[in-house]
């Protein structure tokens, strides 16, 4: 029974996904034929599928859509951008690294890569190349700085992570040999977030100033000056307080993480209206659109995603794949080597928040099992697929950034590789070495 519902399940999902059929249509038409085969009432099918968006955390998700959106028509992230392009001074690559830190800005703000290229790539993108830098590295190193939106938090693939891992504790055989796990939370998840997130952007300007002196890029002339710098500072005071308020709001524990994001929102509103005064009904309106575009596009996948994890778990075949895996090894290294080489791979071509909810249930199990902690997985995994972001075919930072800069994808996948290189190394460093995720969060009391 279990092998046919594993081929009924992933035979009928990517043989649509082969055909063309949109990630929800072949989560939601292999799960209903499962249902169907397993003799199941297929109101069970839209019952967990209803239950599944109907939790207070997921509130959080279109609440910091909206927030970035709002922040990007408020004229908060061109702010924030001019304050980290003003640290780059006369420094080999300083444009390019200045863009690194906008992305690590904006990402605090938005929590979404796509959104985090396209606000930091719209400015940024075409300053390089004003500076001389090449069409293709420019779009290559915005869409790589991209992903780091989904990693420094607040995350939307770490909220969904968070929300997914909820339903999923430890097995008893775990828990007797390695002890209990933690409990997962999605304050913790941001909190632990922050230290990898900075080692990914670290390797990025590692790579950056190595790429900038092959190629020449140099700083701007005019030198570095601290009186730059403070203007911009003054400028984008607020906008650089957004992250303050919304980060520390919830790490005080003054606010969940959910009415975070409708802090950020009334803040945004706040500064966009009465302080910078460039938000307008046009803008408001069309930050509202994006958000429902957006967000509706992200629940249609999770109804359908949650009900083919749910049938996933039912049958019990993560603990079939979970066997399988540690009957070829228990060494939790070689465990993690194939997990990570596994997520890249996946997140060539499946969308992250699917990826999140479909692998969740199968892969949890299995970091359970060598004493993972399910924290650590999580930003990992999340970490992961970020870089899916920049590779192809999927590699959604790479059509902004292509449709920004009028240049080929293919040309930007070319320039983008060493940074996925250097990425993967860092992702690496981050599995091997649990404590750069776990002690910030201890540290602080969690």
């Amino acid at each position: 029974m279990e092998s046919q519902i594993i081929l009924i399940l992933f035979g009928g999902f990517l043989l649509l996904m082969a055909i063309g059929a949109p990630i929800t249509v072949a989560l939601g038409v292999s799960t209903l034929i499962s249902f169907l085969y397993l003799d199941e009432n297929p109101i069970k099918f839209v019952q967990i599928a209803f239950t599944s968006v109907g939790s207070f955390p997921l509130m959080a998700l279109p609440a910091f859509i909206l927030a970035g959106a709002l922040m990007e028509a408020a004229g908060l992230s061109r702010r924030l951008i001019n304050v980290a392009e003003s640290f780059a001074g006369p420094f080999t690559g300083g444009m390019s690294a200045a863009t690194v830190f906008a992305c690590l800005f904006f990402g605090a703000i938005s929590g979404s890569g796509p959104a985090t290229t396209a606000a930091v790539g719209m400015l940024m993108i075409p300053a390089m190349i004003q500076r001389g830098y090449g069409r293709s590295y420019a779009s290559a190193i915005t869409a790589s700085s991209g992903g780091l939106g989904i990693v420094i938090p607040p995350s939307i693939p770490l909220i969904i992570f968070g929300i997914a891992a909820l339903g999923m504790p430890a097995p008893p055989a775990a828990v007797e040999q390695f002890g209990q796990f933690q409990t997962v939370s999605i304050p913790k998840l941001f909190i632990a977030g922050f230290m990898p997130a900075f080692l990914i952007a670290g390797s990025l300007l590692l790579m950056n100033y190595i790429l900038a002196r092959k190629h020449g890029y140099k700083g701007s002339s005019e030198g570095w000056s601290a009186r730059l710098i403070w203007c911009e500072m003054y400028r984008g005071f607020w906008a650089l307080m957004a992250p303050v308020v919304i980060l520390g709001g919830i790490y005080s524990g003054f606010f969940t993480p959910t009415e975070a994001a409708i802090v950020a929102i009334f803040y945004t509103l706040a500064v966009g209206t009465f302080i910078y005064r460039e938000l307008s009904w046009t803008k408001l309106f069309t930050a509202l659109e994006t958000t429902t575009w957006l967000t509706g596009r992200v629940l249609l996948i999770m109804f359908t995603a949650t009900v083919f994890g749910r049938l996933l778990v039912e049958n019990q075949i993560p603990a079939v794949i979970a066997d399988g895996m540690l009957s070829v090894t228990s060494n939790i290294y070689i465990i993690w080597a194939l997990v990570i080489l596994f997520l890249l791979f996946v997140g060539m071509f499946m969308e992250t928040l699917a990826t999140i909810l479909i692998l969740v249930p199968v892969m949890l199990p299995v970091a359970y099992s060598v004493g993972i902690d399910p924290i650590h997985f999580g930003v990992v995994m999340v970490c992961c697929l970020g870089i899916g972001f920049q590779t192809p075919p999927l590699g959604e930072n790479l059509f902004i950034a292509s449709g920004i800069s009028n240049i080929s994808i293919e040309k930007i996948s070319v320039a983008a590789l060493p940074f996925a290189f250097i990425n993967t190394i860092a992702i690496f460093i981050i599995a091997y070495v649990p404590e750069i995720t776990l002690w910030l969060p201890r540290v602080l009391g969690y």
